[in-house]
């Protein structure tokens, strides 16, 4: 049976050069945050190593590597539903990666599974030039995961900045979107809260977002200020660039109640346009 209340905590962990310190340091936050009431825990993109193809090949693993380990026992140990960050994971027969999120209930069983979609090829200049696609491949498609509390969708770094995404998960029922990511001191003051908070206002839902804390001495300094936007927009909790975990109390019943103040999807002109979701289930 759902409830319309939870705590949900963004856990936004400095990420050092060795995976099995970075291993330890999410699990010691976890428990903190299991221990201040969070029912639902979410880690970062890239917490298990420094964002550089150096790194993510050095740290690759597969699906049930020292990170699914780590993960599944913290799930179980604190009781809570974990969503647990990204890491780089290897593809049996290729060289290619992907960014993966793995998802657990609170027994430590996996119960989802996502893959970053979109990939950040980019060239600002001067100020970054990043071909992601060099080294990774995109995932095969949405993933949603049911809890006693919501359904909630996910996305990872560049993927919030499609709002179509956004739409689809809330034509799946969601109403909850969580996105981890590493935005970076370039992007991030400028677009990071602001997509957030669009997300949340386009959709009429809960949006999170939890990225590494800033590590001025990582080859791709990341941005920090994780936050949770609420279905009209407003964060109803947020952090800075260091180390921290942020707790907020998720009340779903203004989900219900903004969608009917503001009806925009009755409203909709589907005669004109439409968001068609092209494929059902991820493989």
């Amino acid at each position: 049976m759902e409830t319309t209340r939870f705590r949900l905590a963004l856990v936004q962990l400095f990420v050092e050069r060795r995976r099995h310190i970075n291993l330890e340091r999410a699990r010691s936050l976890i428990n903190r945050a299991a221990k201040d009431g969070a029912q639902v825990v979410v880690l970062p993109e890239y917490f298990t190593c420094m964002m550089d193809p150096e790194y993510f090949v050095e740290y690759k693993e597969t699906r049930n590597g020292p990170t699914c380990q780590m993960l599944a026992r913290a799930a179980h140990e604190n009781n809570v539903y974990l969503f647990g960050g990204t890491f780089p994971e290897e593809i049996p027969g290729s060289k290619m990666l992907n960014n993966t999120c793995q998802i657990f209930n609170p027994k430590g069983d996996v119960i989802g599974t996502f893959r970053k979609l979109h990939l950040f090829d980019v060239d600002l200049g001067e100020r970054m030039k990043i071909t992601e696609s060099e080294l990774n491949m995109g995932g095969p498609g949405l993933t949603t995961v049911d809890t006693e509390f919501c359904r909630t969708g996910f996305g990872v770094c560049l993927d919030l900045r499609y709002p179509e995404l956004a739409r689809l998960y809330a034509m799946r029922g969601c109403q909850l979107m969580t996105y981890m990511g590493g935005f970076s001191l370039t992007t991030g003051p400028a677009h990071l809260q602001l997509l957030q908070r669009a997300r949340a206002v386009d959709n009429q839902m809960f949006v999170a977002n939890v990225g590494p804390a800033t590590n001025n001495e990582s080859p791709y300094v990341t941005y920090g200020h994780s936050a949770v936007a609420d279905p009209w927009g407003n964060l109803i909790a947020e952090t800075g660039s260091d180390e921290d975990v942020v707790i907020a109390d998720i009340d779903l019943s203004l989900v219900a109640e903004t969608r009917r103040r503001m009806p925009i999807d009755s409203l909709r002109r589907n005669d004109l346009f439409e968001t068609r979701d092209l494929k059902i289930k991820q493989d």
